[in-house]
């Protein structure tokens, strides 16, 4: 709990405004719209969509950089991906990539309707999972004028290889047999089994692995900890085990390269265990590109940990980039 997080941030210099907005599917898709108090009437401002990491819901991570950037100026939209948090969608806590990415595109439809916003300069930030879908909805939506990821996680590369190529092809089939086996299973009426996510309250043991421990304290303590009304708490970061399999037909760093010439900023710890997915998308795409390294910090740090987090990095970012 040490490092300054701040998860729940609020400012007296923004307001907070509740809104919904349908998607390309007729989709609900729920969001939280931050405005500097300073707005000047009939004025266009720069807008910004923050993605909240896979699995959460916009008031982990994203409601905090969306404050902090309307804080700098610019228009802000926090919102919750399709099937998780106040957004619609069934079953709850699908995978469905393609529809997260539509997501994006369809904040962008909202904001670029809204009169106070220039549609032409409008940038996302995506965190740990919404980085990979932020970037898949910009290679086919250029309305997305600059592009920056915090912690990214690529939830295709993930899910067919897991960390650092750990997984087996043998162990990805053996996944890809299970879930197919729940699915008639489910099909018939029988009970929606979960998979993967942050292990529950109270479960954790010395033998977890770091990384187990590092999501554990975030999403299981008071740091980060938050439930949407009607949900349940064990289930927040837990996918559907019949639907994660659609991660592993998602490969958003193809043609990454035809975002150019709009710019890509990747912000990674340097001692991220998810530094490798920052560093593959940089590798792939054109220029102009960065990558950029927070010294000391590792993935959940750039969730909440204010102290660490380059919010001045993104100010300067977006102020060269939407004007």
């Amino acid at each position: 709990m040490s490092n300054n997080p701040d998860n729940f941030y609020q400012s007296k210099q923004v307001t907070k405004q509740k809104v919904n907005f349908l998607n390309q599917y007729k989709m609900k898709v729920a969001g939280n719209l931050f405005m500097p108090k300073t707005l000047a009437a009939n004025t266009k401002y720069p807008a910004i969509i923050v993605g909240h990491p896979m699995g959460a819901v916009k008031e982990q991570s994203a409601n905090l950089y969306a404050t902090k950037m309307a804080e700098q100026g610019f228009v802000t939209l926090a919102i919750d991906l399709s099937y998780w948090g106040e957004s619609e969608g069934q079953p709850r806590n699908a995978v469905l990539p393609d529809m997260y990415s539509e997501d994006f595109s369809a904040a962008v439809d909202f904001l670029g309707t809204q009169p106070f916003v220039d549609r032409n300069n409008i940038g996302v930030i995506g965190i740990c999972g919404s980085g990979s879908f932020a970037i898949s909805a910009a290679k086919i939506d250029p309305r997305f004028k600059a592009i920056a990821t915090v912690s990214m996680y690529d939830m295709g590369a993930a899910s067919r290889n897991g960390l650092n190529h750990s997984l087996t092809l043998q162990q990805r089939k053996q996944i890809l047999q299970q879930a197919a086996e729940q699915r008639y299973i489910e099909f018939t009426g029988g009970q929606t089994l979960y998979t993967g996510g942050t292990i529950n309250k109270g479960q954790i043991t010395a033998k977890d692995s770091p990384i187990a421990h590092e999501f554990y304290d975030f999403y299981r303590t008071t740091r980060g900890e938050f439930t949407p009304a009607g949900s349940q708490p064990e289930l927040t970061t837990h996918p559907t085990l019949t639907s994660s399999p659609k991660f592993m037909n998602f490969y958003p760093f193809n043609d990454i390269e035809t975002i150019s010439p709009r710019p890509l900023l990747f912000i990674t710890g340097d001692k991220a265990h998810s530094k490798e997915f920052s560093e593959d998308a940089y590798r792939r795409a054109a220029e102009p590109k960065e990558l950029y390294y927070v010294k000391n910090a590792g993935h959940v740090d750039l969730y909440d940990r204010v102290n660490l987090i380059p919010f001045d990095k993104l100010v300067s970012f977006f102020k060269a980039n939407l004007h």
